[in-house]
């Protein structure tokens, strides 16, 4: 499984693949963390690897205690998809 680490100098979490560096940037302000920008390598989109960047994050989110405001459309769809993301929501207006 590929490991999402929290680089947080520059913030984003990054996810090494074979195809080069996942990223999904955030902006954190107290506990809550704008997630805006989520990319995967071209070769590998469509394959899963953007979910796995995402819920690996949201994993490390967790374990912050930050709650999330997901700007970006495919960390929203993630996070939609199951209720298990439920109480990281800072607030289901998004």
């Amino acid at each position: 499984m590929l490991e999402v680490r929290d680089n947080i100098e520059q913030s984003r979490f990054e996810m090494e693949t074979g195809a080069g560096l996942a990223v999904a940037d955030y902006r954190l302000s107290g506990e809550t963390m704008t997630i805006y920008h989520s990319e995967v390598p071209m070769s590998l989109r469509g394959r899963g690897h953007g979910a796995r960047l995402v819920f690996g994050a949201l994993k490390l989110a967790r374990e912050k205690g930050c709650k999330i405001v997901p700007s970006c459309w495919f960390v929203r769809e993630v996070m939609q998809s199951s209720d298990k993301f439920d109480d990281l929501w800072a607030s289901r207006s998004t």
